[in-house]
């Protein structure tokens, strides 16, 4: 089986390249601009592939309220020129999705079963590009939450694990949300659980693939520091207080009632795996 990665140079898609190994084929967005339909269609034509995974996306979500327009091309037109492109070549269609499709209020964690209700221009977006996948009739909608992986996120600068141990290090002040609860999502194990739906021909349709439980980000930073046995200046603060143009479900935390047969390890142990990706362990047992 040869897969395709779309957005192959970015957090998830860089682990997406070293779990699908010599099958791989990476396409970066130097190689492709999801936004053009003709060139997406030409390009996976050309390649050829028995399924492509569509990491794509306008992610900086405070940004998307302010360019809307892009958000919309990239998240939701993009997704559909793939979409369209792989049932033309009979190629199973991956989309990444995000727990920003909900509103947070369900007082829990959401299932695939759970009626999306976007709160942000990037939730409706990508909630856009979940439908429109769907017109390839071998689809996944895959959804993620709070990414960390060893690659950084393209356009953010790194990722909050990374950010986190920088201001600690550094002696600075780490104020962090208290009242927002999500599933961290450790790449590594996303991309081993899309190759799990694709080799073991899972049913198509929608699947949660965040690493299991969920915390606060307060509560997700306070883990990091202690296993790094790092002092930190960490303390809660609103959401409020952020003041963002965007805004943020309470609590969008995933679960899956899909994944029969397949391990999602808790976020603690997923942390812990990466920060010995990282070399951050290394002497601290």
């Amino acid at each position: 089986m040869r897969v395709a990665v779309i957005g192959a140079s970015g957090q998830l898609g860089t682990d997406l390249v070293r779990v699908f190994g010599d099958r791989a084929i990476a396409i970066t967005h130097r190689d492709l601009e999801v936004t053009d339909a003709e060139a997406v269609r030409r390009l996976l034509s050309q390649l050829g592939p028995d399924a492509v995974v569509n990491t794509a996306a306008f992610h900086r979500v405070d940004a998307c309220e302010e360019d809307p327009d892009l958000a919309w091309r990239v998240n939701a037109l993009g997704a559909r020129h793939v979409a369209l492109a792989c049932a033309e070549i009979n190629a199973a269609c991956v989309y990444v999705s995000t727990d920003y499709v909900f509103d947070g209020e369900k007082g829990g964690p959401y299932t695939e079963e759970d009626r999306p209700r976007p709160l942000n221009t990037y939730g409706i977006t990508k909630l856009a590009g979940e439908h429109y996948t769907m017109l390839c009739p071998r689809h996944y909608v895959v959804r993620v939450a709070s990414l960390f992986g060893a690659a950084g996120a393209s356009g953010k600068g790194g990722n909050f694990v990374e950010t986190m141990i920088k201001k600690a290090r550094a002696g600075e002040p780490v104020r962090v949300v208290d009242d927002i609860r999500m599933s961290p999502t450790y790449t590594r194990d996303a991309a081993r659980l899309i190759r799990a739906l694709l080799e073991n021909q899972y049913p198509y349709g929608v699947y949660h693939l965040a690493n299991a439980g969920s915390c606060s980000w307060y509560e997700f930073a306070s883990e990091i520091f202690r296993q790094l046995g790092l002092e930190a200046d960490l303390a809660p603060i609103s959401s409020e207080a952020l003041a963002q143009k965007a805004r943020r479900p309470r609590d969008s935390s995933l679960a899956s009632s899909r994944l029969a047969g397949l391990q999602v390890r808790p976020w603690e142990g997923a942390l812990r795996a990466y920060l010995e990706e990282k070399g951050y362990l290394w002497g601290i047992r």
